[in-house]
């Protein structure tokens, strides 16, 4: 799942390329993906320039001239490509927008698991979670106080708090591995066991985290940014091999489709199995 990381970089690279131009041609080869709230997509999008390139969370938006805006949940598997037109179209391909430069921008999502909105701005609460999250990832980080405040109304394990967005906005299942990595925190924990010198370090390895991921992720993705390339990462589906810290085997657990990781030894816990 593109997380804050990668999508900031994938910003970044929009936004050096793709600004200034204007879309020549739309064309929907999967439109299962696709949510159009201002019209048909094809032909309202036609002449509109790219004027900027946002991100807040796990969402990307292309702002696009006369009050239309391009947003993307990318969601598991989905993410752009900037391509050629001669260069071969993935049989995962949803849709292609030719530009004035010369270059495609193509959403290609293997699984269709995304959502892309075509909205105008009025209508962007519209837009299933987009409302409801939390400060960016990225942004400065939050008060420890302000932390717990965001906290306090949820209960559960805290890796599946985190992941939520409502809290901080942009963490997915691999960083939320790290950051529990670097904070030492057992990712089954209950929140309500924390105590304060625990979510100070929760809090302190999420802006480390995040932060130094953007420089390792725009490093591996080059000009690749439809490619999710995560050597980096310390713990996330490393399992069996060392922990870089005390060199304990990692271990690993999938539960509903997604891995967790973690060492044992720099993250105690007890494992309750019902």
């Amino acid at each position: 799942m593109p997380e804050a990381p990668e999508l900031e970089v994938v910003k970044c690279f929009l936004t050096e390329r793709a600004v200034g131009a204007s879309v020549e041609s739309a064309r929907v080869l999967r439109p299962s993906v696709l949510r159009s709230m201002a019209g048909s997509f094809e032909t309202d999008i036609l002449g509109r320039a790219i004027e900027d390139v946002r991100r807040k969370g796990k969402f990307l938006t292309l702002v696009l001239g006369d009050d239309r805006l391009f947003v993307v949940n990318p969601m598991l598997t989905g993410g752009f490509q900037w391509s050629d037109p001669s260069d071969k179209v993935f049989k995962r391909t949803c849709f292609t927008l030719a530009l004035s430069n010369g270059r495609e921008l193509r959403y290609i999502d293997e699984r269709q698991m995304g959502r892309v909105y075509y909205v105008s701005p009025d209508r962007m609460e519209q837009i299933p979670q987009f409302a409801e999250m939390g400060p960016d990832a990225l942004d400065e980080p939050l008060s420890l106080e302000d932390f717990k405040g965001r906290l306090r109304p949820f209960r559960g394990e805290i890796k599946g708090i985190i992941t939520r967005g409502r809290v901080i906005s942009g963490i997915g299942n691999a960083y939320v591995d790290e950051i529990l990595w670097e904070a030492e925190i057992y990712p089954f924990r209950k929140k309500r066991d924390l105590g304060d010198d625990d979510l100070k370090r929760i809090l302190d390895a999420s802006a480390k985290v995040m932060r130094d991921a953007v420089d390792h992720v725009r490093e591996a993705m080059a000009g690749d940014i439809h490619r999710k390339r995560r050597d980096f990462l310390k713990v996330h589906n490393r399992g069996g091999e060392p922990c870089p810290r005390c060199g304990t085997t990692i271990s690993q657990l999938t539960a509903n489709q997604r891995i967790t990781s973690y060492c044992r030894t720099c993250q105690p816990g007890l494992l309750l199995r019902r």
